[in-house]
C-alpha cells in the first residue's frame, strides 16, 4: 500500500482563495477591513521570519497588519500593557502574541491580557474552555489546520479510533477535542504512556505532535491508518523532518501528511481565517 499524500500546500492555496473572497465580501458589506496585530520581543531570528510570513499573508489577502516589536530589554509589565492596550483598540481585530516568550517572562499572565474575542491563536483560557465544552471558539491554528486536511480530503473520522501522541495545550489537547467533536474515539498518549507502540497500533487515525523526529515508525502503525504529522524538526544537516518516519509509514498508511508541505502551510491560513472570524464577532468598524 502506498499512502495518499495529504497535500497541505495545495489545500492552503484553495483556502487562501476562499478566504480572499470572504474578506472582500466582508469589506464590501461592512466597510471594515480586518486587521491583525502581532506582538513579539525582538532578538529571535525565527520569530522575525515568522512575522514576515504572516505579514506577507495578510497583505496578500487584504488584512491590515500591525507589527508591535518590543525591545529585547522590555519588561513583563510593558508586554502586558501593550497587549492590554491592543485589546481595547477598536482598530485591531486580532492579536497574535508570538510564543514562546524569552526566559523570565510569564506567558500565562501575558495571554490573560488579550481580549478572548481577539485571540486569533486560540491560546486564551476562555477559548480553551469553550473548545473543551464543544462550543464555538477561537481554535489554535495548528490543530485546526490538521482537521481541515482530514475533512477536505474526506477522511472518515466518525466512529474511528484516534490516538494523539502529544498533550501540549496548543496542538495535542485541542486536536484531541476537535477529533472528539467529529465523533472519533480518542486516546491521548504522551512521554509516560506505557508501551506506546501498542497504543498507537490500535488507532485508525494517528496524530503525532511531540517534537521528536522519527518517533512514530512503521511497526507502530496499523495498515490502512491515516497519519497526521505536526512535527517540525531540524536535523543537524539542516533537513526538516516530522515526528513520523515518513518513508516507512507511507508504505502502510492509507493517507499521510508530509513534512514539510503537510500541516504547516494550512496553519497560517487558519490564523488568517481567525482574523476574519474575530472581525465578524466584534462587529465594530476600525476607528469607530
Amino acid at each position: 500500500m502506498t499512502a495518499m499524500i495529504l497535500d497541505g500546500r495545495a489545500l492552503a492555496k484553495t483556502l487562501r482563495e476562499e478566504l480572499r473572497a470572504d474578506i472582500q465580501a466582508f469589506v464590501q458589506t461592512t466597510g471594515v477591513t480586518p486587521s491583525l496585530a502581532v506582538v513579539k520581543i525582538a532578538g529571535d531570528p525565527a520569530s522575525e521570519r515568522y512575522t514576515r510570513t504572516i505579514r506577507k499573508g495578510c497583505e496578500d489577502i487584504g488584512i491590515v497588519f500591525y507589527d508591535h516589536t518590543l525591545p529585547p530589554d522590555t519588561t513583563q509589565a510593558a508586554l502586558e500593557e501593550t497587549l492590554h492596550a491592543l485589546s481595547f483598540d477598536r482598530a485591531v481585530n486580532g492579536i497574535l502574541l508570538h510564543l514562546p516568550l524569552p526566559p523570565g517572562f510569564d506567558s500565562n499572565r501575558a495571554i490573560a491580557q488579550i481580549d478572548p474575542h481577539k485571540d486569533v491563536d486560540g491560546v486564551h483560557p476562555y477559548n480553551a474552555g469553550l473548545l473543551a465544552m464543544g462550543q464555538p471558539a477561537m481554535v489554535p491554528n495548528t490543530p485546526a489546520g490538521g482537521m481541515e486536511l482530514l475533512l477536505r480530503n474526506h477522511i472518515l473520522i466518525k466512529g474511528q479510533r484516534a490516538t494523539v501522541v502529544g498533550r501540549s495545550v496548543v496542538v495535542g489537547k485541542p486536536m484531541a477535542l476537535l477529533l472528539l467533536q467529529e465523533h472519533a474515539t480518542v486516546t491521548i498518549a504522551h512521554s509516560r504512556t506505557k508501551d506506546l507502540a501498542s497504543v498507537v497500533r490500535e488507532a485508525d487515525i494517528v496524530v503525532a505532535a511531540t517534537g521528536k523526529p522519527g518517533l512514530i515508525t512503521a511497526d507502530m502503525v496499523r495498515p490502512g491508518a491515516v497519519v497526521v504529522d505536526f512535527g517540525v524538526n531540524v536535523l543537524g544537516d539542516g533537513k526538516v523532518v516530522g515526528d513520523v518516519d515518513f518513508a516507512g509509514v507511507a508504505e502502510i498508511a492509507s493517507a499521510i501528511t508530509p513534512v514539510p508541505g503537510g500541516t504547516g502551510p494550512v496553519t497560517n491560513i487558519m490564523l488568517l481565517r481567525n482574523v476574519l472570524r474575530a472581525a465578524r464577532l466584534q462587529g465594530v468598524g476600525r476607528g469607530e
